[in-house]
């Protein structure tokens, strides 16, 4: 019994530090989340470019993330991360003095490029797991990911705030995470893949091409779990940069509004992914807990399809206008004036209700993807090739990044053109078709 809770316990020591690293980067992320799709509608772009832009970043991941993630398997985990975090910097800076909407799309291609740090650190945390506490392990970097989620925007609204509203604010305070991110990698993060384990590394990253990951689809219990990566990340993705032009056209909310969503998101995912992801775990196994998951994110988007149109109660338009002119600092308000589309129109009736019934539903969301994440990651590590994990684990990303790719454009198009809820209501009927897959598959694999 000792040597079972042993086995089940963590080593502390050696994971604070890659947390605290995932936090720091995250950080980095999650401050731009909110301002990035107004920083495109400052521009002049519709949902549509808006879906573009959030292609952009993922494109270039679905590319290179598998090498990055084999790469990591034959020199270590640490100079990977260092060159993703480094890129990230690079590119925060260059969204910091952007003045075009085409330089923003360059700084998403940059960030793209070398955005290894989720896999890169997933790896770390499997390096110093063992199969009986890998979901707990990968859990903490999902309540990691929950925490920068939670302050994230808040520091994101901050800055807004402190700077008059001007959208380079947040990034350039987002760099700065970066480079703190960078820092901790080269001098704090230990190496966890040291060479005397990365014997057959060479062999897997070779194999690291198309083929390679179409021999993964193939494989009999891997391939369906990736390809509900992929779908399940189509269905997430066809909201992420949707979401600010939704909520702006249903509730008028500008870019400090959207804080309050995203701060809840990262508040239960937080609470799902760290604080109850061993416990579940342990009860249920992943596989339960993936249909439950799915079950739960479906149903909030399904509802959230359902949101009435109701500008709130502080809501300007005329003040939004202003705003987003002076977000970007490229435009007048009359100039910007003409190519918004999106904004409610004044004089409709205005209320609270619209944004009550969305927090509700929205809450759905983060409980099911907190539910869903360690416990996918911790489904495919256990049944990989242990010197392939790092592979694997990029090869999920690159899986991500694809889903990734496809879900902005799909949400952008439906929201262009057939409207604005019809991007949830779609987005929860196949999740709840995705469940019905992974019910059969898993059943029949094992």
């Amino acid at each position: 019994m000792a040597e079972a809770k042993e086995e089940d316990a963590l080593d502390f020591k050696k994971l604070v530090p890659v947390l605290v690293v995932v936090l720091v980067d995250v950080l980095g992320l999650t401050i731009l989340i909110p301002v990035l799709p107004y920083y495109a509608i400052a521009f002049g772009a519709d949902a549509l470019t808006i879906g573009l832009l959030g292609s952009a970043y993922p494109a270039m991941q679905f590319i290179f993330a598998p090498i990055l993630g084999g790469l990591s398997d034959r020199i270590g985990r640490k100079p990977v991360l260092a060159t993703a975090q480094m890129g990230t910097f690079c590119s925060l800076l260059i969204l910091g003095f952007s003045g075009a909407l085409w330089v923003v799309f360059l700084s998403r291609i940059l960030d793209g490029i070398t955005g290894a740090n989720l896999s890169t650190a997933q790896s770390v945390i499997t390096d110093s797991t063992t199969k009986e506490n890998r979901a707990r392990g990968l859990g903490l970097i999902g309540a990691t990911f929950g925490i920068g989620f939670v302050i994230g925007p808040a520091l994101s609204g901050l800055a807004l705030w402190l700077s008059g509203n001007n959208y380079s604010a947040p990034a350039f305070l987002a760099a700065g995470f970066a480079f703190v991110s960078v820092i901790l990698t080269t001098f704090v993060l230990e190496e966890t893949h040291p060479p005397e384990k990365r014997g057959t590394a060479e062999k897997a990253e070779r194999g690291l091409n198309f083929g390679r990951m179409k021999e993964y689809m193939l494989h009999p219990t891997l391939g369906i779990i990736f390809l509900f990566v992929f779908l399940n990340q189509v269905i997430f993705g066809s909201f992420q940069l949707t979401f600010a032009p939704f909520t702006l056209t249903k509730l008028g909310l500008n870019s400090l509004g959207n804080v309050i969503f995203f701060s809840a998101f990262g508040i239960i995912s937080a609470i799902m992914q760290g604080g109850l992801a061993g416990p579940l775990n342990k009860r249920f196994g992943e596989q339960k807990l993936v249909y439950a998951g799915l079950f739960i994110f479906g149903l909030g988007f399904f509802l959230t399809g359902f949101t009435p149109s109701q500008p709130v109660t502080w809501y300007s338009r005329d003040a939004l206008v202003s705003e987003l002119a002076q977000g970007a600092a490229t435009t007048t308000p009359e100039a910007l004036e003409e190519q918004l589309q999106l904004l409610p129109e004044e004089g409709v009736e205005q209320g609270n209700g619209g944004l009550a019934y969305m927090l509700f539903t929205m809450l759905l969301v983060p409980i099911g993807f907190g539910t869903l994440s360690p416990n996918i990651s911790s489904l495919l590590t256990k049944r990989a090739d242990p010197a392939k994990i790092g592979e694997v684990l990029g090869v999920a990303a690159a899986f991500t990044a694809l889903g990734s790719v496809f879900g902005p454009l799909v949400g952008g198009a439906i929201f262009e053109g057939i409207g604005p809820n019809w991007v949830f209501l779609i987005g929860g009927i196949a999740a709840f078709f995705l469940l019905a897959l992974m019910w059969f598959r898993l059943k029949t694999v094992d």
